[in-house]
């Protein structure tokens, strides 16, 4: 089933703390890989457990692979990302992913028959410029973050309120210095009682993002 610009609006507890009232678009994009087409999110179950945090220390560590080369969660990652000051690395660390309820989900979207089976996941993450200068206006960076649910793209929901707790917004981010880190967080939608869940970040042209696993996250 493919979702667009399905407008959504948010009274749940969790939403309500970062904004009263929110206006927000779902785009659930059909994606099996990061370019790829395959089935959307939201043709998950509908049973199994639906509120969870997977967290994970808030420090960063260094990066430390587990043996198929995946990311830990917390544990760090370096890569390039254009922005358009021009090419910046960037140390990367999904630091934890909130999972909420299908019953938030549903009081999200003004037709609750569009969150059936549907929860929302928002991944912390946390970014670190290492050069080689200042990044200048608006970053991009968070744009490179996607949450994966059972090894599938979940939808991006566009508009989030940004002012979530532990999250920053890249609007109030000016001149962004080497060495100076910001949290910036990324929310999907993806099917309920999802188990493994995977937050993956690099540039559009990366042809081998970082990943970070959140194992009985969902």
């Amino acid at each position: 089933m493919n979702w667009e610009n399905v407008v959504l609006h948010t009274r749940t507890a969790w939403w309500r703390a970062a904004a009263p009232v929110a206006v927000l678009a779902l785009a659930l994009t059909a994606c099996d890989g990061r370019d790829a087409a395959g089935p959307a999110a939201g043709s998950g179950p509908d049973d199994g457990k639906s509120s969870a945090n997977a967290a994970v220390p808030t420090g960063g560590r260094p990066a430390e692979v587990a043996g198929d080369g995946v990311l830990k969660p917390g544990q760090s990652g370096t890569g390039p990302y254009r922005e358009e000051t021009g090419k910046t690395t960037y140390e990367v660390a999904a630091q934890k992913v909130h999972v909420g309820t299908e019953d938030e989900a549903k009081e999200m979207v003004q037709d609750p028959r569009d969150a059936r089976g549907l929860v929302a996941a928002t991944a912390y993450v946390k970014y670190t410029n290492k050069g080689p200068g200042v990044v200048k206006g608006l970053a991009r960076v968070d744009n490179g973050a996607e949450i994966y649910a059972d090894g599938r793209r979940g939808g991006l929901l566009l508009g989030t309120p940004l002012d979530l707790p532990g999250c920053e917004d890249p609007i109030d981010i000016d001149d962004w210095k080497v060495d100076e880190s910001h949290v910036i967080c990324q929310t999907y939608m993806i099917p309920k009682g999802s188990r493994a869940l995977e937050v993956h970040w690099g540039d559009e042209s990366a042809a081998d993002p970082l990943v970070w696993k959140f194992d009985d996250a969902g």
